[in-house]
C-alpha cells in the first residue's frame, strides 16, 4: 500500500539570515517525519529590509542548493523549489516574480514599511487601533491577492502574532480580503509557525478557516521551519484542526500548476 502523501510548502533556508542549520538536515527530518512532499520557500530578496532575506546575488546559489537537495533525496522525497514573497507595493521585482518556481507565496510582513511581526518593532501597537491596524493588514491581503502574482497566501492573520486582537468582527475585517483569495484561485496554507509564537495558535484561527471553507477556499499545509527541529511539528495538530472544519484534501504546486491530495 503506497504511503499518504504529506505536504509541507513554506520552508526556509540560512539564506534568509534569520534561520540556521543546513538545508540537508532540513531534508532528512521531513523524511523522517514522513513528509512526501517539501517546499523550500525561502524569502525571496527585496531592495528593503535586506537584514531579513537573501540578495539578488544569491538566487543561483539559492536555485542550486535546493537542485542538489532534489537531486540527493529523489528516491525519498519530492522537494519543491519557491519563494516566499513579501508584499511591499513598489518593492517587488521581476526577477523573483518572473522566476523559474514551482510556487510562489504571497506574505504581508509590513504594513507602511513598519515590520509589524517584528520584535524589535512592537513598541508602535502601544496606543495605536488594532482594529484599524488590522483592517490595513486585511486591506494588503487583498490588494496582493488582486495582483494575481502568487499561488499561496502566507500566514493569513500574522498580524495576530503578538496577541493584539481587535474588538471587531475578525471575519468581517477579512472579508473582503478572503474574496480576493477566492477570486485569484489562491490557496491558503495552514501555518504552524504561531503555535510557536506568542498568539499561540496556527494560522490562519479557526473563525477565519471556517469562513474559507464556506467560500471553498483550499488550503496546503507549512511548518515555516527556520532549524531543522522545527519541520514537521505540529503536523497532528494542523491536520485535525483542518478535518475538523471540514477539509480533506490539500494544495501542492508543481511549475505552478495546482495539484490536489487527500490527507
Amino acid at each position: 500500500m503506497p504511503k499518504p502523501t504529506k505536504v509541507d510548502l513554506h520552508n526556509h533556508t540560512v539564506l534568509c539570515n534569520h534561520a540556521e542549520g543546513e538545508l540537508h538536515l532540513y531534508i532528512k527530518e521531513a523524511i523522517s517525519q514522513g513528509i512526501t512532499i517539501y517546499g523550500v520557500s525561502d524569502h525571496a530578496p527585496m531592495d528593503f529590509d535586506p537584514k531579513y532575506r537573501m540578495s539578488f546575488e544569491q538566487m543561483n546559489e539559492y536555485k542550486s542548493m535546493v537542485r542538489f537537495v532534489q537531486e540527493k533525496y529523489k528516491d525519498k522525497i519530492e522537494v519543491l523549489f519557491a519563494y516566499e514573497v513579501d508584499y511591499l507595493p513598489g518593492h517587488m521585482d521581476k526577477r523573483v516574480l518572473d522566476a523559474d518556481v514551482d510556487y510562489l507565496i504571497g506574505s504581508a510582513h509590513f504594513i507602511d514599511k513598519w515590520g509589524f511581526d517584528n520584535p524589535e518593532f512592537i513598541g508602535k501597537y502601544e496606543g495605536a487601533n488594532i482594529d484599524t491596524i488590522w483592517q490595513e493588514y486585511f486591506d494588503l491581503i487583498k490588494d496582493m491577492a488582486e495582483t494575481r502574482y502568487f499561488d499561496i497566501v502566507g500566514h493569513l492573520d500574522l498580524i495576530k502574532v503578538f496577541k493584539y486582537i481587535p474588538k471587531g468582527d475578525i471575519v468581517e475585517i477579512a472579508e473582503e480580503a478572503l474574496q480576493a483569495i477566492k477570486n485569484a484561485d489562491m490557496v491558503l496554507e495552514l501555518n504552524v509557525a504561531g503555535y510557536r509564537k506568542p498568539c499561540s495558535e496556527p494560522y490562519p484561527s479557526r473563525a477565519l478557516l471556517e469562513r474559507a471553507f464556506q467560500m471553498g477556499i483550499p488550503i496546503t499545509f507549512s511548518s515555516d521551519a527556520h532549524k531543522p527541529e522545527q519541520v514537521g511539528l505540529f503536523r497532528d495538530e494542523i491536520e485535525s484542526f483542518a478535518k475538523e472544519v471540514g477539509y480533506t484534501q490539500c494544495a501542492y504546486f508543481k511549475k505552478r500548476k495546482r495539484f490536489m491530495v487527500d490527507f
